[in-house]
């Protein structure tokens, strides 16, 4: 089982790039790997180390000012090649939502069977929320997977997501998709016995 969704409130990490490609948030020198451990360590790789491994100091993940378990990215998000290693490296740093205008499918649905939730909101929200988390490192964010809203705290204003029913169940039960076979094994069992 793993860590329930349910209503996340939390401080932002902003991106405010567009056409962040899965390259960019993991380099493709670290696909060998078949185990998520360690991805975290190396999101967003180059953006956020030198090539003597010191760090960037101007790249958002290393400004200590900003935290919390929300990226919002740019517009097309997560474009590219399809490689799920993406999504490892943003659940492996801890993030567990991203709020982006357009993801990429493939790596959309890459996230959610990884338990990072993508919230697609307006361009209009997005560039609100960007703006307010400049202003203020420590705007919170709440993300409503009930209800299916995301509301920037610091303006009070909301909008609503889509997200597919099956997906959020999972989400909010802590399924994956072999939890959710198991869960349900009597079921599929009966089904096949009557539909011989």
């Amino acid at each position: 089982m793993k860590q329930k969704f349910d209503i996340i409130t939390s401080t932002c990490v902003p991106l405010p790039l567009e056409n962040v490609d899965t390259d960019q948030i993991i380099p493709a020198r670290f696909l060998k790997a078949t185990d998520k451990k360690g991805f975290g360590d190396n999101l967003f790789r180059d953006w956020r180390y030198n090539k003597d491994g010191s760090l960037k100091p101007d790249f958002v993940l290393n400004d200590p000012s900003y935290s919390g378990c929300i990226l919002v990215a740019g517009k097309n998000f997560g474009s590219g090649s399809s490689r799920e290693h993406a999504a490892w490296a943003i659940a492996g740093y801890g993030f567990r939502v991203v709020i982006s205008s357009f993801f990429a499918d493939i790596h959309k649905n890459n996230e959610l069977n990884n338990f990072v939730l993508p919230v697609v909101v307006s361009e209009a929200f997005l560039q609100e929320l960007f703006k307010s988390i400049a202003e203020n490192h420590q705007t919170q964010v709440k993300v409503d997977l009930p209800r299916q809203t995301v509301t920037n705290l610091a303006t009070g204003h909301s909008e609503h997501f889509e997200i597919n029913g099956y997906k959020k169940h999972c989400l909010m039960n802590g399924l994956d998709d072999i939890d959710f076979l198991v869960q349900n094994k009597d079921k599929i069992e009966t089904w096949e016995k009557n539909n011989k």
